[in-house]
């Protein structure tokens, strides 16, 4: 592969603030492009509103009595962005161990920067996990995966999303009375889904992606079934086929079936399931003879992405590494040179050894982050528009520094638990995905 030189320019520093850009675009500083102006504006002016936030798909429709957040005081709203960061340091100083705050690659910079570990969903759930001494665990992300922290952590230990309305509208894209209903429909076609075939494999196992309620979680526990993460879907699609004639994988469509049509499965034999259609939409004989059947979700931001923009990319930057997430539809993974995680995009650029052009396909507080920490390299997002996720976006620094200090006078806000017959069975999923561990790096 050709190694395209990055220019002088590139070496100055690079602001990773998404915020920053988006302030910018909205008082005329910056020609970039955004989704929406509204995201210049505080979360808080939307948090009373039903609706995922500004930069969401209009097509993400949120459910009836999702979660939404309290007010918050004023004097967080009004602080300017120096005194909210010298509020949330001092409050981490006076709380010190008894407190461990997570933030995923796609938060803000702003909050990130707080951070005490920073990853991905399967690296976070392991952190989760692992700190066991923590009376509080500050889940910078969205709701399901608060949920997972609790499922993981001791039960004295409290879990708190600083902002209720930070949700998925992926996840949301599967509740547990369609998945109920799927499954009641597949057992009328297949057959008794407990009984196994002459080599000791069921029908049909359940595979949900992280990004999914705990009681979808609880459900695939329940049914023989495992949760994955874009890190180790490979491997959690072995563990099923070894023990299941078919998959049902969900919600996310695209990590489904990129991951099966890189293991090998024909297109022909991963029917879409539409909950909203009999038989999810198939026929008894398309469902039967089905490796992988993918539930219709998908990804708002990943879906963003297109084969028309890594054309540009590379026409304007010959030579570029085109490396995109496993969320992303079809056609732009394959036209990607390379697909992975958000950890294997950072590792990917972490391990590169000579100064390279990367057209990144994933969300764009990651590809900022990543272009500040890696100035010898050009990285951008296939995505000329600034629009980062929309519920992610809901944690804002304001939101953190209210919760520390909550927690510095004796109280603890939004706190998050799963009830006990939810929480049972989807540990038992949750437990067989951490057991999954991703091939080392360079494996795959």
């Amino acid at each position: 592969m050709s190694i395209t030189a990055v220019p002088t320019p590139a070496v100055l520093p690079v602001d990773a603030s998404v915020d920053h850009a988006i302030q910018a675009i909205v008082t005329g500083a910056s020609t970039e492009a955004t989704c929406t102006t509204d995201l210049a504006a505080g979360p808080w002016d939307f948090d009373i509103r039903p609706g995922y936030g500004p930069g969401s798909s209009m097509g993400d429709v949120i459910p009836t009595g999702a979660p939404r957040q309290g007010e918050l005081p004023a004097e967080y709203r009004e602080a300017p962005e120096a005194e909210l960061h010298d509020r949330i340091r001092a409050a981490k100083a006076t709380l010190g161990d008894r407190v461990v705050i997570l933030g995923h690659f796609y938060q803000r910079e702003e909050v990130v920067t707080h951070a005490d570990y920073v990853g991905d969903s399967f690296q976070l759930a392991t952190a989760a996990k692992g700190r066991t001494d923590a009376e509080a665990i500050v889940f910078c992300g969205v709701h399901f995966m608060a949920e997972t922290a609790d499922l993981l952590s001791r039960p004295e230990q409290s879990v708190i999303l600083p902002n209720l309305a930070a949700g998925c509208s992926m996840a949301d894209m599967a509740d547990i009375d369609q998945v109920e209903e799927c499954w009641e429909q597949l057992a009328d076609v297949l057959g008794d889904l407990d009984t196994p075939d002459a080599e000791g494999r069921v029908p049909v196992i359940p595979v949900t992606y992280m990004n999914s309620s705990a009681a979808i979680k609880g459900f695939v526990g329940r049914h023989g079934g495992i949760v994955c993460t874009s890190s180790n879907a490979h491997t959690v699609l072995e563990w099923a086929f070894a023990r299941g004639q078919r998959v049902l994988f969900f919600p996310d469509q695209h990590l489904g079936r990129n991951t099966a049509k890189a293991m090998g499965v024909p297109l022909e034999r991963m029917p879409l399931w539409n909950p909203r259609r009999a038989l999810g939409g198939s026929t008894p004989d398309e469902l039967s003879d089905a490796r992988v059947i993918l539930w219709h979700g998908f990804c708002s931001v990943h879906r963003r992405f297109t084969v028309a923009q890594i054309d540009q990319a590379r026409a304007e930057h010959p030579g570029a590494r085109v490396i995109v997430h496993p969320e992303c539809p079809m056609e732009v993974v394959d036209a990607a040179d390379e697909a992975g995680s958000t950890e294997y995009i950072r590792r990917a650029i972490d391990e590169a050894t000579t100064p390279t052009t990367f057209a990144i396909g994933t969300e764009i507080n990651l590809v900022r982050r990543l272009a500040a920490q890696y100035p010898q390299h050009r990285i951008f997002c296939l995505d000329p528009v600034v629009c980062p996720c929309s519920t992610m976006y809901r944690i804002h620094p304001g939101y953190l520094a209210w919760t520390l200090e909550e927690l510095v006078a004796g109280r603890t806000p939004n706190r998050i638990t799963v009830a006990q017959d939810v929480a049972e069975p989807a540990r038992v999923a949750l437990e067989r995905m951490l057991a999954a561990k991703p091939p080392a790096a360079g494996t795959r």
